[in-house]
């Protein structure tokens, strides 16, 4: 049993910081943005924004005060709210992942965040936003040691005691990600289109503020000197986006290592913030390859966890990357050093040759109305646009070569390609379910397509491939119902 504890005082900076983040938007377009306020005082507007300010300490100094959290009776129980109370008790078989991370504010203080996820949730159950590492340390360990029947209770413990070294001899470091590869990684992400896309969503929100008018004017006279100085200058912008998107990514996953333990795998990665998250062994549900245009003629892939945990409020848990960047010859040791009941280097079956014209088909089908449009609105150089023909030919064959399955034992292979090659490897007992099903079209050509989805996150994580032979669905259908028919007896 633990007494109720509160957060550390840091956290009070922290709410209004979130409350801050929060109002920001609806702040500018409602006070900061000048308006008509005729018979208006001067003094009203410093008035308001001094209001709002003193509201969001008192409402920050009242939530720190109202949160306590203990350890009682196989459980982690929340208890708070101003106004309303709220009490939130997780037991312990219910935890999935926890999830230390270190923001700016809390590595000033040498504090961290703790959050609690249980499967299938909207958002992290529990969420302890500035609590000392030791104590997060102790809260984790605690909670895996009583879901294997231990019953001692850390939060009691002398806060500067150290844990035995039983659970360290039993972990070793299995992956660490070099500098070097991590610069690759990032280089090779395609981080710069969501840089980018970012940006603009970003600077869309203050459109009455910035004077777009004024800029335009400006970008009319700039746009007199000339071609080359244009085309020189926007590629000089696109570079610098690039370095930064680049430098954004080292900077996330800087130090990522991943740690194997009898049950677990702790990861840990970021410069800035630090993040080491737990996943129980148990609760993973297969592992999905990715391999974009750039990194699959270069052998590298980038592997992801697919897990019964994560939130909502958290993109990055649903799908957890388990190595940033690795060469594919060596993926098979490395896997068998981590999660060994997904090592395997089936020979994948490809789809038929008959195939190939449905794919070429499809992409023709979507690519000649674009033309179309583009060649009649904007001759002549809409004609440029017929290069998206040969384009779309080579996309999908693409699609074509990379569309495969294989079994071996327990396991299953699925792999396709929209951009990126995605190679989604199961586990018969996790999948979800197992879907056959052919159009009028692919009847005539005795061809049919295949998924198959298992958990993860609050969701699911589907693969499929499209135009396999009909004969091979009925054989992958076949191997996945005999053992779920034992299974539910």
């Amino acid at each position: 049993m633990s007494e109720p504890k509160r957060l550390h005082p840091v956290a009070v900076l922290l709410n209004i910081i979130k409350s801050v983040k929060e109002l920001v938007i609806p702040f500018l377009l409602v006070v900061v943005i000048p308006g008509k306020n005729e018979g208006i005082p001067g003094w009203v507007q410093p008035l308001v924004i001094a209001i709002i300010v003193l509201l969001l300490i008192i409402n920050a100094f009242l939530r720190w005060l109202r949160f306590t959290y203990s350890i009682q009776d196989g459980e982690f129980r929340i208890e708070s709210g101003v106004l309303i109370r709220k009490k939130r008790y997780i037991k312990f078989d219910r935890i999935h992942s926890i999830d230390i991370s270190e923001g700016i504010i809390q590595r000033i203080f040498r504090l961290v965040k703790l959050n609690i996820e249980t499967a299938g949730g909207a958002q992290a159950d529990a969420v302890l936003s500035a609590i000392r590492k030791s104590e997060a340390e102790r809260i984790n360990a605690f909670i895996s040691q009583e879901k294997s029947n231990n019953t001692n209770n850390p939060l009691d413990k002398d806060k500067d005691e150290v844990w035995g070294n039983e659970d360290a001899a039993k972990s070793s470091s299995v992956f660490n990600q070099t500098l070097p590869q991590l610069f690759v990684m990032a280089a090779t992400s395609g981080a710069v289109g969501v840089f980018i896309s970012g940006g603009i969503a970003f600077i869309s929100q203050f459109d009455e503020i910035i004077p777009f008018k004024r800029i335009f004017k400006g970008y009319e006279d700039f746009i007199g000197m000339g071609t080359i100085v244009l085309t020189v200058l926007a590629l000089v912008a696109l570079l610098v986006v690039y370095v930064l998107a680049t430098l954004s990514m080292v900077i996330k996953y800087a130090s990522f290592t991943v740690i194997k333990t009898d049950e677990e795998i702790v990861i840990s990665r970021g410069l800035l913030e630090k993040r080491q998250l737990t996943i129980p062994i148990h609760k993973v549900q297969g592992i999905r390859i990715m391999e974009n245009l750039i990194r699959k003629p270069l052998g590298l892939a980038t592997v992801y966890i697919e897990y019964a945990g994560g939130s909502m409020d958290d993109k990055e848990s649903l799908s957890i990357m388990l190595f940033p960047l690795i060469k594919k010859k060596h993926l098979h040791k490395k896997l068998l050093g981590i999660l060994p009941v997904y090592q395997t280097t089936m020979e994948m079956t490809s789809i038929p040759k008959r195939a190939l014209s449905r794919f070429v088909l499809r992409k023709v089908l979507y690519i000649i109305p674009i033309i179309g449009a583009l060649v009649w609105f904007g001759r002549p150089w809409g004609f440029l646009s017929l290069l998206l023909l040969p384009l779309a030919v080579f996309w999908a064959y693409m699609q074509y070569k990379d569309a495969g399955w294989g079994i071996e034992g327990n396991l299953l292979q699925l792999s396709s390609r929209f951009f990126s090659k995605q190679t989604l490897i199961m586990q018969r007992s996790r999948i979800q379910s197992i879907t056959y099903k052919k159009s009028w079209f692919q009847n005539r050509k005795e061809l049919a397509t295949i998924s198959a989805s298992i958990k993860s996150g609050v969701s699911s994580q589907v693969g499929m491939v499209v135009d396999v032979e009909e004969k091979d669905c009925r054989l992958i259908k076949s191997w996945y119902l005999p053992k779920k028919a034992v299974d539910s007896q």
